[in-house]
């Protein structure tokens, strides 16, 4: 309750949202089922399939373009051009034996090939399994297995991967090679071997999608994590249908934005901005195959396609504003918004962005769990006046506001909610319809849900005006002395410093104080040589307790990360293990 323009002490909005939530929490457990109340006049009945986007898209904006960057250069078609070779592509996968619920593995970049296989397998009632090209072999072998993939189609890029794996799957009896080339030019051991397009050629344009329950399987994806074997989330036409609504309204998508998909298609959807994309009607770029060393071709085909809208990790980001701060006419993005996840993005990334280009960043939240968005970083207007613009930027650095449909609580180690008040760290629990609530044919999903709840292992607080704040993954606090350090706020002011392109801290066995914090480091081209560990601990004091202080700073060449893009800590807490065990360590 408002008055006067302030809340009154006795019922601040965050009690009352904390009241309302165990109410809801209390009254369902105590019910135990549904409440069926009058029956509605509408065609409730109608299911949401992932179909019906791109079929209002194609009614709506079928002169709209398609780009997509190959090999060869830059090509273009429209959404009409998509959606034709899309009824083609459900025959080709009717003449293979696809079946409804079959699960149909993708091999493949950010390609028009890509986009295409996202609406058509799932389209037919089949699962697009999501096979992540950053994963270990090992790995991608037991994704294909477990979910009993029948069908496998591949980027001829991938044919050297396809082929190491090939031997040990168990289920696949097809494959489909996406190229340009004939099936004839194509030497490969994979059998029985299809070629995409002359497939397609042969296939006619005419396909009646059929109405697929709107809670079956439309895609699965296997989470990436460092540990034990990939844990498989499959996402139906309903929760993904409902997501890419919500991710549309929360970001601001429109028809007039022009999107280019950064983020691998290959794991968790992309982060579904192409698909809110294609909801809209907006252009898409799709950035094909890409490495760090083609971030001056990505820069160049954002300002070539005038795009207003893109995606990806700071991973990804800072190494393009590297390159931008290298040329000698900047580019001008400003109206460019990218939405920015997987670690919290540095505050000197976004800035850099902001003072150079003109773009705007925002921060989102989510996991392969949760489709993968559940909070956005916007600025509530009841805020614009309030903050400074100092306090405005540090505001970004948050996960952001929960969205709307998701229930989202902070407990402590007894499962009891926490306060938001924007200091009471604790776990991260999750649930709505497009969170998934278990692991297919897994016993870990036991110990991974909680009163139908999601356990996140993320450590957060919730601040009064409801903006989510990471603190760590709890694997990677790092507990020093009976107290708790934070990784990601060491890391960020660190990059804060000039001189710093990249850094990870990460927690190493300490003979008396249990852990301790060791830096990894990565200057800039032109600050190497010239920068000191004492230059970075002077950097951090003002911030920061002694106590709290890494107790090395080693300057590295690169930083290893996970298939998404992450600091891989177990890697570099494996390599450095015995860093503080040496004698002569404090």
């Amino acid at each position: 309750m408002i008055a006067g323009g302030k809340r009154q002490k006795f019922f601040p909005v965050a009690k009352i949202f904390l009241y309302s939530m165990k109410s809801l929490g209390k009254r369902r457990k105590e019910a135990g089922k549904m409440i069926k109340g009058f029956p509605s006049t509408l065609m409730d009945d109608i299911q949401l399939n992932i179909t019906n986007m791109i079929r209002h898209t194609v009614r709506n904006f079928p002169e709209r373009e398609i780009v997509y960057r190959t090999p060869q250069g830059i090509c273009r078609y429209t959404y009409l051009d998509a959606y034709r070779r899309m009824l083609r592509l459900a025959n080709v996968l009717k003449r293979l034996g696809v079946e409804p619920g079959d699960r149909v593995g993708v091999l493949d970049w950010n390609t028009q090939r890509h986009y295409e296989l996202y609406y058509a397998i799932p389209g037919t009632g089949a699962v697009l399994l999501q096979m992540n090209l950053r994963i270990s072999p090992t790995d991608l072998v037991y994704v294909a297995n477990h979910s009993k993939a029948r069908v496998i189609f591949l980027d001829e890029s991938l044919l050297s991967i396809a082929e190491a794996i090939a031997p040990q799957l168990e289920t696949v009896k097809a494959y489909v090679i996406m190229s340009d080339k004939k099936l004839s030019e194509i030497p490969t051991r994979l059998s029985p071997k299809y070629s995409y397009e002359e497939m397609l050629a042969e296939e006619s344009a005419e396909y009646d999608w059929p109405v697929i329950d709107e809670k079956s399987a439309y895609s699965a994806c296997y989470t990436s994590g460092t540990t034990g074997k990939p844990k498989g989330v499959y996402y139906s036409h309903r929760g993904i249908y409902l997501h890419t609504i919500v991710r549309a309204l929360y970001e601001g998508f429109t028809c007039y934005d022009n999107f280019m998909q950064i983020v691998p298609m290959f794991h968790a959807q992309g982060w579904g901005h192409f698909q809110s994309a294609t909801l809209v009607g907006a252009k898409i770029v799709l950035s094909g195959r890409w490495t760090v060393e083609d971030i001056g071709a990505l820069v160049d085909l954002m300002v070539a396609e005038k795009v207003t809208f893109s995606n990806g990790a700071p991973a990804i980001f800072i190494p393009m504003l590297n390159y931008i701060q290298g040329l000698e006419e900047k580019p001008d993005l400003r109206g460019t918004r990218f939405s920015c996840g997987a670690t919290e993005p540095p505050l000197a990334m976004m800035k850099g962005w902001k003072e150079l280009t003109g773009a705007e960043f925002f921060h989102g939240y989510g996991a392969t769990e949760t489709s993968p968005l559940v909070t956005v970083n916007i600025l509530k207007p009841s805020l614009v006046d309030k903050l400074s613009e100092e306090e405005k930027w540090e505001l970004k650095k948050k996960q952001g506001l929960i969205l709307s449909g998701v229930d989202l609580k902070i407990v402590d180690s007894a499962g009891q909610e926490l306060p938001h008040d924007g200091k009471s760290v604790g776990e991260v629990l999750i649930r709505g319809p497009w969170i998934t609530g278990s692991y297919f044919n897994d016993p870990r999903t036991k110990e991974s849900f909680v009163e139908g709840f999601w356990k996140s292992a993320d450590a957060a607080a919730i601040d009064p005006d409801g903006y989510l704040k990471i603190a760590d993954r709890y694997k990677d606090l790092i507990k020093s002395g009976g107290e708790w350090i934070s990784s990601v706020d060491l890391e960020n002011t660190i990059m804060a410093h000039p001189g710093v392109l990249e850094a990870v801290v990460v927690g190493l066995p300490h003979p008396k104080w249990e852990e301790r914090p060791l830096a990894l480091v990565v200057l800039k081209e032109a600050y190497k040589n010239k920068v000191t560990p004492e230059e970075i601990l002077d950097f951090l004091k003002p911030k920061f307790a002694r106590w709290q202080l890494p107790d090395k700073i080693k300057f590295v060449k690169e930083i290893p990360k996970t298939s998404v893009g992450k600091f891989n800590k177990k890697e570099i807490r494996t390599a450095y293990q015995d860093e503080f065990s040496r004698p002569g360590q404090r």
